[in-house]
């Protein structure tokens, strides 16, 4: 028995003062969620275009990589459930209202639809593969014809998943720092600069890696504005607030937003795509991991300054 002095009735761990009740998983989460929703963005978007053969990557092999995406956020997801055998109970209802009810359900019906995108393309990815088994040729076959129709569906739920990775902490008002509107198309934004890169990693030719370059440059221009917003609207904001963005400056925070988020993460991959789209040979790789890590960290960042905050002293 472990006897403790209590001179204040703010002693709840983990809730009370500092609350700590999400962990790295919700980061990652949120971080594969996201990009896996604007890579199947960018896939229905370009298909519907009629763009299949001049934007391959963004439509046909980039998309490989939304289910390993979306494999990774869900299974994190399970791991960070107290009373993982009670994960179904949250399909017996539909609120649209609960960022927590409409995210399962998002995520119920785009999971097999970015299994069956892919497995659509994989003969054409790789054209050594075989199917002998006759139930995977009936699914590729019905994958196949159905294209169009799931291309029509990805695109409301790719962007319900982007928006809902920042709705997540958004509706959590009693934390300053996450009692802003302008989460949810901060997280959209930052998940498709983040598929825009990935696309541009996967792109061979010259005309689909110039539109992309032009998208990711637009894409980091909206992302700085929202960042903008956000953060001005703090300083403007009362005490409470002033004091929930200052975590985003100072301490280890500081360094992470400020060295890893905005320059690393945005500035430097912006100024190298210009000098890309000026002509200058860059290695392709190094924009790109710079975007993955400045939005990886950025989701760190957000989650955990975000369960720092409060209004109570």
């Amino acid at each position: 028995m472990k006897e403790e002095l209590f001179i204040s009735g703010r002693n709840i761990p983990n809730i009370d003062p500092v609350l700590h009740v999400w962990h790295w998983p919700i980061s990652v989460d949120v971080f594969f969620g996201g990009m896996a929703a604007g890579l199947l963005f960018f896939a229905a978007l370009f298909y519907l275009l009629g763009k299949e053969k001049e934007m391959p990557s963004a439509i046909k092999y980039a998309p490989f990589m939304a289910p390993v995406g979306i494999s990774i956020a869900l299974i994190c997801l399970f791991y960070d459930l107290t009373h993982k055998l009670y994960f179904w109970r949250l399909y017996l209802t539909f609120r649209l209202e609960s960022p927590m009810s409409f995210g399962s359900w998002v995520l119920m019906f785009i999971t097999p639809l970015s299994f069956l995108w892919a497995f659509s393309y994989v003969r054409e990815v790789f054209p050594k593969v075989n199917f002998n088994n006759e139930i995977l040729v009936v699914i590729e076959k019905f994958a196949i014809a159905n294209r169009r129709v799931m291309a029509i569906l990805l695109l409301p739920l790719s962007i319900s998943l982007g928006v809902y990775t920042g709705i997540l902490l958004s509706a959590f008002n009693a934390r300053p720092l996450w009692n802003n509107a302008i989460l949810g198309p901060l997280f959209l934004t930052s998940g498709l600069t983040t598929a825009a890169a990935v696309v541009i990693y996967f792109a061979k030719n010259a005309f689909e890696r110039q539109l992309f370059n032009k998208i990711l440059l637009l894409l980091i221009v909206v992302q700085s504005f929202f960042l903008a917003h956000m953060i001005l609207g703090y300083f403007a904001g009362t005490e409470i607030q002033l004091e929930a963005v200052q975590l985003l400056f100072e301490g280890k925070f500081g360094i992470m937003f400020v060295g890893f988020v905005l320059i690393l993460g945005l500035l430097v991959p912006f100024i190298l795509e210009l000098f890309t789209y000026q002509g200058v040979k860059i290695p392709v790789i190094i924009p790109v991991i710079l975007i993955l890590l400045g939005g990886l960290i950025f989701r760190f960042v957000m989650v955990d300054a975000g369960q720092m905050s409060r209004y109570l002293y």
